[in-house]
């Protein structure tokens, strides 16, 4: 697994090499959301708001919000609506409540048209006003009388036999009726301040006389998740999972980047780190076919995660750095000084690195280059050579694929007397005529695999 940190250059680096891919995924992303759409069809909401007078706590408020959304509401609105194709309990969870400010109580229905969608959220309100009225009052029966409407009915009888009484009495022609008169009249105002003081107790009467405020609005858009809202979290939600899959891929990367991990791999010692001039297009597979027009067109048949090149230096020191190489090889092995120069196969820039090698060794170490299969290693048997120095390119080989190679050399009868790391760099740009610098080195042809031959 890669300890390397995941910054934001690695994920840019994804988007700038793999935009073709994602945008691929992005839009199979849209399709599943445009198909789950179509699957779950879509969904309208209406609101209807009920005024709650006078002084309520939020616990009393979250009560209401219950009795709205409760079964006896829900079910009495669902009679009343007839529905045949929704049941009461389907019904019951497109019915929402919630507190508002001031007093108020949303209560949403959902429904499959705006139409159904606002009939149901009036019913509902409808029927949680009345219910919440009975309750107020007492009883849940609607055919009966609350008892401080009955209260208030015996409070009249009384006032009106009252008034009739004292019509009767002789009206201030004896001392008696004066008396009776003035009884009759305190008899009615306590009666009349008894009811006012009732009527200011009574917690019921400040709670009482809901208010529906007004028909539901008919909705005019989807209830989300709407269409658009579908394709675009599936485009998101695809292209997401794209970029989390290269950022795994990345951390369990077990590809070898450094000289000393490499060296280890291959069991012998390094003799320098040389640069090779990168060429993306150079990496790409061989091969034709359906498969490989496809990984081609949606740039996934190189990889994204190879380390960024460096700028090339100068000629001069890129020269020095593999006469240093070629310094050190003559001045390890015995005279005659030959040995066989292993490449992984598909190692572009080691190709690179070793035919540069070659060159700038001229006739003193003899090298021959050898390209090896890495999936099945296979090294040609050892002829005059001393030994077998192998090129790999950082960041390219896992520890068991450059083990595999060293015990191919190891089967051929060579012994890795070294090796040399070659690191990527970006070729210096060409001169105002297009051509190379003046000091370049001459270019060195490499044909297919040499299994032979000196240089």
């Amino acid at each position: 697994m890669s300890d390397d940190t995941i910054r934001l250059v690695t994920i840019g680096r994804i988007l700038r090499q793999r935009w073709r891919l994602l945008a691929v995924l992005a839009a199979v992303g849209a399709l599943v959301g445009h198909g789950t759409s179509v699957v779950f069809p879509p969904r309208y909401t209406a609101s209807a708001s009920v005024l709650l007078p006078g002084q309520w706590e939020e616990r009393e408020l979250l009560t209401q919000v219950d009795i709205a959304t409760s079964s006896t509401v829900v079910d009495r609105a669902a009679a009343e609506l007839g529905w045949n194709d929704v049941s009461r309990a389907e019904l019951r969870d497109r019915v929402t409540a919630e507190a508002a400010d001031g007093n108020i109580i949303k209560i949403s229905g959902t429904a499959d048209t705006p139409e159904r969608a606002q009939r149901l959220s009036d019913r509902v309100a409808r029927q949680f006003v009345e219910f919440a009225a009975r309750v107020a009052g007492g009883n849940t029966d609607p055919g009966a009388a609350t008892g401080p409407e009955a209260l208030r009915q015996k409070v009249e009888e009384t006032n009106r036999r009252i008034t009739e009484l004292a019509n009767a009495a002789d009206p201030g022609r004896t001392v008696e009726s004066v008396q009776a008169r003035t009884t009759l009249e305190k008899l009615r105002t306590s009666l009349e301040e008894a009811m006012t003081k009732l009527d200011e107790a009574d917690p019921a009467n400040d709670k009482a006389g809901m208010v529906v405020m007004g028909p539901a609005a008919r909705p005019t858009g989807e209830a989300p998740p709407t269409r658009l809202q579908l394709i675009v979290a599936g485009a998101l939600l695809f292209f997401l999972l794209a970029v989390i899959g290269h950022l795994v891929a990345a951390r369990m990367n077990r590809r070898l980047r450094t000289e000393p991990e490499i060296a280890a791999a291959l069991g012998s010692a390094l003799l320098g780190t040389v640069d090779a001039p990168y060429d993306r297009r150079a990496h790409r597979p061989e091969g034709g076919g359906p498969r490989a027009r496809i990984r081609r067109l949606l740039g996934i048949d190189t990889r994204w995660d190879i380390p960024t090149p460096r700028k090339s230096g100068d000629e001069a020191g890129t020269r020095i750095r593999y006469r240093r190489v070629c310094a050190r090889i003559q001045d390890m092995l015995p005279a005659p000084r030959q040995l066989l120069v292993v490449v992984p196969d598909g190692d572009e820039t080691a190709r690179r690195a070793a035919g540069r090698l070659v060159a700038e060794a001229a006739s003193d170490p003899v090298l021959r280059m050898a390209e090896v299969s890495v999936d099945r290693p296979l090294v040609p048997d050892r002829g005059s050579e001393s030994g077998a120095l192998v090129v790999v390119g950082a960041g390219s080989w896992t520890a068991e694929e450059l083990a595999g190679i060293a015990e191919a050399c190891a089967d051929g009868g060579h012994e890795v007397v070294g090796v040399v790391v070659a690191g990527p760099v970006r070729a210096r740009p060409a001169g105002p005529s297009g051509h190379p610098p003046n000091d370049a080195p001459p270019a060195l042809a490499v044909h297919g695999r040499a299994t032979g031959g000196s240089a």
